[in-house]
């Protein structure tokens, strides 16, 4: 469970590293944006399923059959969470952080129906984190598209 943990608090560690700051409270948002403070509580709890869920996983299948495929697209998603927060506040790439949240919704929903297949339990608390990237997704598309220009 250690290991789980720590590969999704490096995952994290990405929003610790490239914060909204100064650039991002200059655009405009949506009025239907969660609060600022919501934002890391929502993601420690996420994050914390999302370590529960591929243990689970793996303590069932380790790389064997469809273990290997889940572990696969588990470390895939990873990086492609920990890589939003570099494209969209370090690089101020909007375009690329909101196709980067495309693949993010497509790697998770991937991630619930193949853990369900394995631990039903491990898909099914994931259906809060397709939630949370459907939102970050459209919130992302929204931003951007406030802000054509926003570099």
């Amino acid at each position: 469970m250690i290991a789980f943990i720590a590969l999704n608090v490096i995952a994290a560690s990405s929003g610790a590293a490239f914060q909204p700051g100064a650039w991002f409270k200059s655009l405009d948002k949506p009025s239907w944006q969660p609060p600022d403070w919501a934002f890391p509580i929502v993601w420690s709890v996420l994050y914390f399923l999302n370590a529960l869920a591929g243990w689970w996983v793996w303590q069932a299948s380790g790389l064997e059959s469809l273990g290997a495929l889940a572990m696969v697209i588990y470390i895939v998603a990873l990086l492609s969470n920990a890589g939003w927060s570099a494209l969209f506040f370090g690089m101020r790439r909007m375009d690329l952080a909101t196709y980067d949240a495309a693949l993010l919704w497509l790697l998770v929903a991937a991630q619930i129906v193949v853990f369900y297949a394995i631990v039903p339990l491990a898909g099914l608390i994931l259906l809060p984190y397709l939630a949370w990237v459907t939102i970050a997704f459209w919130l992302s598309r929204t931003v951007w598209k406030l802000n054509p220009d926003a570099v």
